[in-house]
């Protein structure tokens, strides 16, 4: 045997059904939301997807080894994908505005409004399920953060503004709309919960 013959042969590279095909992704993953529009997050299953994409169930394990995985790789792309938020519009109330309708824009999505309550349900045993909550589209809680700290800075706040509890009191309505009343929002409901909050702070615009 030659030296040449004892070198190691270089990883055969993976052909067919062995290489993760762009194509095979992203019928995957268009099969992935039309089954959970249709069938919701508790009857999705790993065989439903691959049936409808047209793929063996194998080319889903190769890319995602459960459910909870594939879920929490594909939800943070619902939405327009856009996670630059600018809230600064002048005042508090003109941002809290801003803040709150995009919100509800996104938990108006029936996608959000399937996926959310596995989320939360599975979210303490699944620590894949809280990222992927955390970058949910829309905007995030450090987006309303930022909106009542410029308030303290600006004095439309006191120093002594609990920003927590501001902000539980402004996302809490949009979540129970979304999850448990699953209609659509009353007119001007933005500014209408944009002005309790105020109140409830002692904003004197209101």
């Amino acid at each position: 045997m030659t030296p040449q013959d004892q070198q190691p042969r270089p990883p055969r590279k993976p052909a067919g059904a062995a290489v993760l095909r762009p194509d095979k992704t992203e019928a995957i993953v268009a099969a992935f939301y039309e089954e959970l529009a249709e069938s919701g997050h508790e009857r999705l299953t790993m065989d439903r997807v691959a049936a409808r994409a047209g793929v063996g169930k194998a080319a889903l394990y190769r890319r995602w080894p459960s459910k909870q995985k594939m879920l929490a790789g594909l939800v943070a792309v619902l939405g327009d994908g856009s996670s630059d938020h600018q809230y600064d519009r002048g005042s508090l109330r003109a941002d809290l505005v801003a803040y709150l309708r995009d919100g509800a824009k996104v938990l108006a999505d029936p996608l959000v409004q399937r996926v959310i309550p596995y989320l939360i349900a599975q979210a303490r045993s699944a620590p894949d399920l809280v990222e992927a909550f955390r970058e949910l589209p829309g905007p995030t809680r450090d987006d309303g953060r930022a909106i009542l700290r410029r308030a303290i800075d600006r004095g439309e706040l006191p120093e002594d503004a609990d920003v927590e509890i501001a902000l539980d009191l402004a996302t809490s309505p949009l979540l129970v709309h979304a999850i448990f009343i699953g209609q659509p929002l009353p007119a001007r409901y933005a500014e209408r919960l944009a002005d309790a909050v105020l109140r409830a702070l002692g904003h004197a615009g209101c």
